[in-house]
């Protein structure tokens, strides 16, 4: 049994939800916060078996996207600098990872 942990943009985790589920996975939604980027990202949990896990990378893949955000960017205590311009970031639409689990348990 493998556990796979995704950071999603949260412009596409409706999207990644809803094939996830369709393609027969459960999967846990957990809200997070995090410090640059402005549209935020959800963490998703999904408890596979080890052979279904790069059919779902493979899903993960097909519904995100990557795009380029724009970000304020460094603050600073000068008058007219250029660091507070906004900055164009690239944005990966998830970051998985793959744990082993133990024991799994339904109760």
């Amino acid at each position: 049994m493998k556990l796979v942990m995704t950071i999603i943009s949260n412009s596409d985790v409706e999207k990644v939800l809803s094939a996830v589920a369709q393609n027969g996975y459960f999967a846990t939604k957990i809200s997070t916060t995090g410090q640059f980027l402005v549209d935020g990202h959800t963490a998703i949990l999904i408890g596979c078996e080890e052979e279904r896990v790069e059919k779902l990378y493979t899903i993960l893949k097909e519904n995100v996207k990557k795009r380029v955000v724009k970000t304020p960017g460094v603050k600073s205590t000068l008058t007219g600098s250029l660091l507070n311009q906004e900055i164009d970031v690239e944005e990966y639409g998830a970051v998985a990872f793959t744990l082993d689990v133990e024991n799994f348990q339904k109760f």
